[in-house]
């Protein structure tokens, strides 16, 4: 998005936030083999699914993220195309011609030939 200079390789700022994903992945992936076990999920009625917990907050998470990040993206999208067509009508505006000169202002009325003017 910024001016970002490539040529330098990684920042300490990028293998910082890579060193936290990297962690993050790590927790992730050890919380979940540590607590592989089956969870009833309770459909309807009778009917039961057995689900491993892991998968169970992965959808759970989805569930949550996944509409809160279209509704973001659309929103972004929408705010774009209204930048777009203002940035349009603006440039449509300074092709335009410009407006034709106003006429001088008439010579000024002396005083004299203004009736009722005092002297």
């Amino acid at each position: 998005m910024g001016a970002e200079n490539h040529d330098e390789g990684a920042t300490p700022m990028q293998f910082l936030k890579t060193l936290f994903w990297a962690l993050l992945v790590g927790v992730m992936v050890a919380f979940a083999l540590n607590n592989m076990t089956m969870v009833p999920l309770k459909l309807w009625g009778s009917l039961y699914a057995d689900v491993n917990l892991p998968l169970l907050l992965v959808i759970t998470f989805l569930a949550g993220f996944l509409p809160t990040f279209v509704a973001l993206h659309l929103t972004r999208w929408r705010l774009r195309q209204r930048i777009a067509a203002t940035d349009r009508t603006l440039a449509d505006l300074h092709r335009a011609d410009p407006p034709a000169s106003l006429p001088a202002d008439p010579a000024p009325i002396p005083a004299q030939a203004v009736t009722g003017a005092v002297l």
